[in-house]
């Protein structure tokens, strides 16, 4: 069975930070591009960065540029959201999705997902 499994989410006060980590099984993630994603409730769902297949990251979402930054550990199979400066538009169900989309790009579409982990950003 092809999982991925994030973790990572929860409450934080608006300046804070959190990470979030999304662990693939059945498949090995060095070889997909992976794309974050986030839905905020009463809203459609957004991407929010993408780590290319071979190397390199595209940020979708322009209000997170300088504040969320992706990381790939090859050898624990896990890819990583690292959010600082959280601010309250934040809060959503973050997900992560791969893809074996063309080389150097980010997919349009995505092959498998995990069930999101939620953040909260509030006072």
């Amino acid at each position: 069975q092809l999982q991925l499994v994030e973790s990572g989410g929860g409450l934080v006060q608006p300046g804070g930070s959190l990470r979030l980590s999304c662990v693939a099984s059945g498949f090995t993630l060095d070889n997909y591009a992976i794309g974050w994603f986030r839905q905020a409730p009463g809203k459609e769902r957004e991407g929010v960065l993408c780590i290319r297949r071979g190397g390199g990251t595209t940020t979708y979402k322009d209000s997170v540029k300088g504040r969320f930054t992706a990381s790939r550990d090859n050898a624990k199979n896990t890819v990583y959201l690292q959010m600082n400066s959280l601010k309250p538009e934040d809060t959503a169900h973050y997900y992560c999705a791969a893809a074996r989309g063309p080389l150097w790009s980010c997919p349009s579409r995505y092959d498998y997902w995990g069930q999101g982990t939620q953040v909260t950003v509030s006072s």
